[in-house]
């Protein structure tokens, strides 16, 4: 069976001898909260004996007292290898509960995109693919925060562990024989140092699709809401759209009241409008931001020229089949977009993949008004 471990001293016993390698994976909550509740870590050990025995596999309670703290020392050794599978939102829970971020890592499910398998292939699915066991899913919508956790709770848990070793021997082989794990090692580093960087986006309006409609009045007015509602929401640790929802702040800022009088009559009109927080809202609205006139006009997509943007990304199409890689593993329409607006390359289409797509959408992005610097 699993090893249940509630006191720090049992977790730094099982390291006491290092392992070259740890399967990883957690349960978290993420309901009522900007950051995930960290609930358990699942932690296989490789114990160099070969096949994974079932008290091989740690279930780990982060709610431990000190338990945070003795996981910290072995998320930042950097000599054992973290085996873990799509670990973005796992990530944002172990730097926010231990403020550390499980360094090297080995994404599976990248793994299995540069090896060709697929692009976003779901962890049941890729260890059915590759080892040929089918797993049950039934406590995907688990409460992990309670205690105890059932038994199949505590099931389902180990099994997010137990094939990560099977996997990543196939997949590090794989993509050792292409000459692609320079590749994997080099998303990873920048996955990590992205979040640990992890803050306030600097532009959100961006993300609104109504803001594409605005004028950039509006736009400004916009940012400065959207900006202030996620620090808000960082430091009261509640979801953004708890404290103003989208269409609410599109449409402070295209209508803003005049005093502040009249935001709380439209308050008063919106049921979920936040009420208590109206003053906090009217400063936001009313105060400009330092840097709000170099804010990207997000009008540009209905300028952006479409034709190229196509041309770039049937480029990136093809020179994917090429190197037989799943779709959107080069390059998503919103890194082109960014390429294609900035004039510059972005951070995610740097290293590998630049060295990839340069030769062929360098000379696209240099013809007529659409020039792009190379830096």
């Amino acid at each position: 069976m699993p090893i249940w471990i509630n006191d720090p001293a049992a977790l730094q016993a099982h390291f006491a001898q290092r392992p070259g390698r740890i399967g990883l994976d957690t349960e978290f909550i993420r309901e009522r909260t900007f950051w995930p509740q960290l609930a358990l870590v699942q932690i296989a050990l490789d114990t160099g004996r070969g096949s994974l025995a079932p008290d091989d596999i740690l279930l780990v309670d982060p709610l431990v007292p000190g338990m945070a703290e003795a996981l910290t020392g072995i998320l930042a050794d950097t000599r054992i290898l973290k085996v873990m599978h799509s670990p973005s939102e796992d990530l944002v829970a172990f730097r926010h509960t231990c403020g550390v971020v499980p360094t090297p890592l080995f994404d599976t499910q990248a793994a299995a995109a540069m090896a060709g398998i697929g692009s976003g292939v779901g962890y049941q699915k890729l260890v059915e693919q590759l080892t040929g066991t089918a797993l049950a899913k039934g406590e995907t919508r688990s409460d992990w925060l309670r205690r105890p956790l059932s038994a199949a709770q505590l099931e389902y848990a180990a099994d997010d562990v137990r094939h990560l070793f099977e996997m990543h021997d196939v997949l590090a082989d794989q993509l050792q024989r292409t000459g692609r794990l320079a590749w994997l090692e080099e998303d990873a580093a920048r996955t990590l140092a992205n979040a640990m960087a992890e803050g306030p986006e600097r532009w959100p309006h961006l993300s609104l699709r109504s803001a594409g409609f605005l004028e950039p009045d509006v736009q400004r007015r916009l940012l400065r809401l959207l900006r202030w509602r996620d620090q808000y929401a960082r430091t009261h640790d509640r979801p953004r759209t708890w404290i103003l929802d989208n269409e609410l702040a599109v449409n402070l800022a295209r209508n803003p009241p005049i005093d502040l009088g009249g935001l709380l009559r439209v308050f008063d009109s919106q049921p979920k409008a936040p009420r208590k927080l109206a003053d906090a809202v009217w400063q936001a609205l009313q105060t400009p931001l330092a840097d709000e006139a170099q804010a990207p006009d997000a009008r540009q997509a209905e300028t952006r020229d479409k034709h190229l943007l196509r041309r770039l990304q049937d480029a990136v199409a093809a020179r994917s089949r090429e190197l037989d890689l799943p779709d959107g593993v080069l390059a998503s329409r919103r890194w082109l977009e960014a390429l294609m607006d900035t004039g510059e390359w972005p951070s995610a289409l740097g290293g590998w993949r630049r060295a990839v797509l340069e030769p062929t959408l360098g000379p696209l992005l240099t013809t007529g008004d659409n020039a792009t610097t190379s830096v």
